[in-house]
């Protein structure tokens, strides 16, 4: 009887002291040092690759995001400011839940949509959301075509978020924003090609362009003139 108490309560003491050891260890020395080398070595990434403009941080390069007008009285969804380059759409999980959470490049609710390609909400979207890009982006000199608009100009990434657009959609821009920024086409292409990426490494991927990167120069462009 003695001896089976004994051998438990050695055991209980063992084990408690294996769960400090590992606590320390994995919960606090381990975290400390990743931390650590990861500030040491790559400080931009391990801090969230925040992107800063005018001394202060404007948002992350990895994270979309989204470039509207404020909300007018009895507004839901504001307008999109169209002197700026717009991303791609951010419908993941749907723009209005039960709960009332606006998931558009929400970062506690991103996701796809998860609709199939023939799913009639999923087709509406994308023909108002075509319509919409013809219409905003068309000048007085420049009419864009139907044929002219990419994929992702109408339709959200897997998660909603991604901060980057095609250079397709991007050109696409940029005879509406040299006419709402009273910039010449040529100035503003110029901005889109200094600011396109190409494939990783030559051939992973596909050419892209950061939205958050492009406005800010953009921006940097027209306080010059």
């Amino acid at each position: 009887m003695n001896n089976s108490v004994g051998n438990t309560a050695r055991l209980i003491g063992a084990g408690l002291r294996a769960l400090l050891v590992l606590t320390v260890i994995c919960g606090v020395i381990y975290p400390l040092a990743v931390t650590g080398v990861a500030q040491a070595l790559f400080p931009g990434k391990a801090n969230g690759s925040e992107v800063s403009a005018d001394g202060k941080v404007v948002g992350s390069e990895l994270i979309g995001q989204r470039y509207d007008l404020p909300l007018k009285k009895g507004q839901e969804t504001p307008e999109p400011d169209l002197k700026w380059f717009q991303p791609r759409p951010s419908n993941g999980l749907g723009s209005n839940q039960a709960n009332g959470v606006n998931t558009q490049y929400n970062l506690l609710v991103s996701g796809a949509t998860n609709l199939a390609g023939d799913n009639k909400d999923l087709i509406q979207q994308v023909k108002d959301a075509k319509a919409a890009v013809i219409k905003d982006n068309s000048t007085a000199d420049h009419k864009v075509k139907p044929s002219d608009v990419p994929a992702e100009a109408v339709t959200s990434s897997g998660s909603s978020l991604d901060p980057h657009i095609s250079p397709q959609y991007a050109d696409l821009q940029v005879h509406r924003i040299a006419a709402r920024n009273h910039l010449g086409v040529e100035q503003v292409q110029k901005l889109v090609d200094g600011h396109t990426d190409g494939r990783i490494l030559g051939f992973v991927g596909e050419p892209r362009v950061n939205v958050l990167q492009l406005n800010i120069a953009l921006k940097e462009l027209t306080e010059k003139g």
